[in-house]
């Protein structure tokens, strides 16, 4: 049996562990919740639609995926349940065609932040809630039914999917396709150095948005500009206020500037390596140089 986990603060308040397989998630009413929430939101987005097999079609298969969200500081976000599809199990040709899908530049993060910090621009972090849904697909796709949620009324039905789920090859592309075209319907433009930045300037107004597969980055030299262009934003998405997380960074803002930090990820790297509570050593390595006494003195010929 699965120990229980604890938060990493310490904290008394014990963490259902990650469920190896949906039957026992079902079973946990943190993981049972969180499915219902994901299953809710699938049909809500009117995902698929049920229709009975055809014959000789490549039907793809699906898994729950379970993870927690945790917080910068360590403390639990919220327990994460995801219905994925197997890519793997798509036949190229047939059920997908373009895969690429661009995401931002490090080098275009790190310009828009220096710009933004330079002219005390606000910085907003947003998170899109199930982000790949939103893309709309060309292609035929029919996979099977979430287990532990087929319809009792059509059990031997399968999903004819309207929009793309995670895991298929082309979720990101679509994704990114509509997520741009509503950007240029609300006044953006995109950046030709890099396609993943979209610039808005519209009279003494100006704005910066970066977006990395489901996070984004907005900046602008106005509050009032920043919060209209969140509000026009016409899909679900978390708000996460001024930047403090991003991509497995820490962003924190002082009088100074940014200070950027990888501490949380590294502590994510000592926790999976159980090294978290190991004691620091110095640097393997000889760090006093050595000089000798006839280091310079000219070698004579033979």
């Amino acid at each position: 049996m699965p120990r229980r986990l604890f938060l990493a603060d310490a904290s008394t308040t014990p963490l259902s562990p990650i469920p190896p397989t949906y039957k026992s998630a079902l079973k946990d009413p943190n993981w049972r919740q969180a499915m219902q929430e994901e299953y809710h939101a699938l049909i809500n987005n009117f995902t698929w639609s049920l229709v009975p097999k055809p014959a000789g079609v490549n039907i793809v298969t699906g898994k729950w995926i379970f993870r927690h969200k945790f917080n910068t500081d360590g403390s639990l976000a919220r327990y994460k349940a995801r219905w994925v599809v197997r890519g793997f199990t798509q036949q190229e040709g047939v059920d997908y065609d373009e895969t690429f899908s661009p995401v931002v530049k490090p080098a275009t993060i790190r310009v828009v932040l220096s710009l933004a910090t330079s002219h005390s621009w606000p910085i907003h972090q947003l998170y899109v809630k199930n982000a790949f849904l939103h893309g709309d697909l060309k292609e035929t796709v029919y996979c099977s039914q979430p287990a532990g949620f087929v319809d009792s009324s059509h059990p031997d039905h399968v999903c004819l999917l309207n929009k793309s789920l995670y895991v298929l090859k082309q979720a990101p592309r679509t994704w990114f396709l509509w997520f741009k075209t509503f950007l240029l319907s609300i006044g953006f433009c995109a950046s030709k150095s890099d396609s993943s930045l979209f610039i808005r300037h519209h009279g003494h107004t100006i704005a910066y948005l970066l977006v990395y597969v489901d996070d984004i980055i907005l900046t602008a030299n106005t509050t009032c500009t920043l919060h209209s262009i969140i509000s026009s934003l016409k899909f679900e998405f978390f708000n996460l206020g001024d930047i403090h997380h991003f991509l497995g960074v820490n962003v924190t803002r002082s009088t100074h500037g940014l200070f950027l930090s990888q501490q949380q990820y590294i502590l994510e790297i000592l926790d999976r390596a159980k090294m978290r509570n190991c004691n620091p050593i110095d640097t393997p390595v000889d760090k006093k140089s050595k000089h000798f006494a006839n280091a310079g003195a000219a070698v004579s010929a033979p």
